[in-house]
């Protein structure tokens, strides 16, 4: 029985399902916070879209000797190899006809995402003969990651709302909350960072903590958390149950981060730290309940 979940949770976790349903639940954050019935059409791709990149971007990297990487992730995901390019054909082919039902501007905004995205990954730049990526750019890393994420799960559905004139979401409110979604990825994107500090130096890839180390980045990681919190305390209506809901989540994701030591297996990574973006949602709908 056990053995039988834990190819369960390898398959959830190291196919990237569950990041893309992480993405879903912070599209549903965003339309709950603004107390708007989610428009579905944005909630699958953000699933397809987020299935594709997190694919695509390790599919590229095939390691000669992967089943020697010290990764389980790395060995389980070329281990499958044709099941993952399976997947990430299938989102491809559904994110189609779903880009030809959303509105212009979503479109031209989810054009520029993908490159972006696709931008982080690929070699597209050349510089004394050496080809890079995005991510290889000093301190751009982090940034990257954190931008995608709280546009397409914040701006982009609150384009769509506009557009399609269901209500109508100020650019200052849509500010505020892309600010605050920016925050908690950031914070919970860099223990992946620690956790790979020693390939990135070997990389020469500049992180958060190749360049200030592993305690500063902890340190980094609560500046940014206690941000959004003050944030939520600043910019909020009053003490609603949204407002404990979110509270919690910091204050989760604070302890978790705390705990993550990069001795940590990948499970705690994957499943904790990501899951933080499910169990925010799921926070929302609970304290909704209980209060």
């Amino acid at each position: 029985m056990m053995n039988q979940l834990k190819k369960f949770l390898d398959f959830l976790l190291f196919s990237n399902v569950f990041i893309a349903l992480g993405a879903v639940a912070q599209g549903l954050v965003t339309y709950y916070l603004l107390d708007i019935k989610p428009v579905y059409t944005i909630l699958a791709f953000l699933f397809f879209a987020t299935l594709t990149i997190y694919n695509f971007s390790i599919l590229i990297q095939k390691p000669q000797d992967y089943l020697n990487s010290p990764y389980r992730r790395v060995r389980w995901i070329f281990s499958h190899y044709r099941l993952n390019i399976s997947i990430t054909l299938i989102a491809v082919l559904s994110l189609i006809p779903l880009f030809f039902l959303l509105s212009f501007a979503s479109k031209v905004l989810l054009c520029l995402l993908g490159l972006v995205s696709f931008g982080y990954s690929l070699p597209l730049f050349s510089l004394n003969n050496q080809k890079f990526g995005l991510r290889n750019i000093p301190g751009l890393k982090l940034f990257l990651i954190a931008a995608v994420w709280a546009v397409s799960t914040v701006a982009l559905p609150i384009l769509e709302i506009n557009e399609l004139h269901i209500s109508f979401i100020s650019l200052q409110d849509t500010t505020l909350l892309t600010a605050k979604r920016f925050l908690f990825v950031a914070a919970i994107t860099v223990p992946f960072d620690i956790r790979d500090l020693f390939q990135d130096k070997n990389s020469d890839l500049k992180t958060i903590p190749t360049v200030f180390g592993e305690r500063k980045a902890y340190l980094f990681c609560q500046l940014l958390l206690a941000l959004y919190l003050i944030m939520l305390f600043v910019f909020n209506s009053g003490f609603n149950t949204s407002f404990f809901g979110l509270m919690f989540t910091i204050v989760l994701a604070g302890w978790l981060i705390l705990k993550s030591t990069w001795e940590k297996n990948e499970y705690y990574y994957f499943l904790y730290l990501d899951g933080t973006l499910i169990l925010q949602y799921l926070m929302l709908l609970l304290f909704n309940l209980a209060i």
